[in-house]
Formats: C-alpha cells, structure tokens, sequence
C-alpha cells in the first residue's frame, strides 16, 4: 500500500488498475495475513482507481473443484491469476471498440468513486501446463463466466444486486 501511495504521489493524473489477493485460511495459515488485507482496503479505495478483486479461497476450489487438482500449488493459483489478468487486460493491448483504456473502462463500470472494487469470473478454465482445447459457444462462454464456480472471488453472484456489469 505504501507503493501505490507513492505511486499516486508521484502521478496523480495517471488510472491505477489493481489485481488485489486476499488471503484464506484454505491456502495459508499466517496469522498477519488478515490484518495485512483489513488494513490495505483503506489505501486500495483512497489509492486505486480500479481493484479486481481475488481471493485465494475462490482460486483454490477453482483448482480443486473445477480443475481437479488434488494438492493444488501456489504455481496453480499463479496460473489462474495471470490468466485472469491477461484476460481483463486484452482490451487494453489490443485495438477494439470498447473500454480500450482504464479511464474508459472505469467511466462504464464505476457509478461511484469509492466503489470500485470488481468481482472477476473467467472462462473458460484451464489447469497449467494443459493442452486441451475445447470448442465453447458464446452462450456456454457466458454461462461459464457468470457460474459462481468461475469467480475469482468467493461469492455467488447469484445473491446480491450489481451496479454494472462487462463481458
């Protein structure tokens, strides 16, 4: 959190994109992890313009329940992480009509400025290291994506109200 202050300091006009972990006692057994996520959320909605959040939790049944990992690794929840954020990201990196900067993308999804904390689900899934490929339809895709197995963040986005939404 210091960084990103710092960050914010040193240039205030610049969108600051995050992807933000946040522990579970599934995964890791440190007893400072939770302390260290409570007190970061403050600097995340002063500091960040845009959070994508994560949780090690959701990452880890991912691995366990969708994947079927048996004894899922850090490299697995690695995986799942970098491939989210290649994804979000691709309509940064590549030319296209909508939310082709962080400043267009936090214009359409972010009602209020504090408010920008984003549940992320991504499909289709993959383990590391697999060379499956399956042929998926635009509807499966969406399916997939909105399955609560697919959140990145353990929550079910069946429950609930949303603000926005982007696919």
């Amino acid at each position: 959190t210091l960084l990103i202050s710092k960050i914010r300091e040193e240039y205030p006009d610049r969108m600051m994109l995050t992807f933000s972990v946040f522990p579970s006692p599934k995964v890791s057994d440190t007893v400072v992890e939770p302390y260290n996520a409570t007190l970061s959320v403050h600097q995340l909605v002063e500091n960040a313009d845009e959070c994508m959040v994560l949780d090690n939790e959701a990452l880890y049944d991912i691995c366990f329940r969708t994947l079927k990992l048996t004894n899922p690794s850090f490299g697995d929840l690695n995986h799942l992480i970098s491939t989210t954020m290649s994804g979000v990201t691709c309509c940064l990196r590549f030319p296209g009509q909508f939310n082709s900067d962080l400043r267009k993308l936090a214009v359409n999804l972010i009602p209020f400025p504090r408010l920008h904390f984003f549940m992320v689900g991504f499909a289709p899934l993959t383990s590391r290291g697999s060379q499956q490929y399956r042929a998926l339809t635009i509807p499966e895709l969406t399916q997939q994506m909105w399955d609560s197995k697919n959140m990145m963040c353990a929550a079910d986005p069946r429950h609930g109200r949303y603000l926005t939404a982007s696919a």
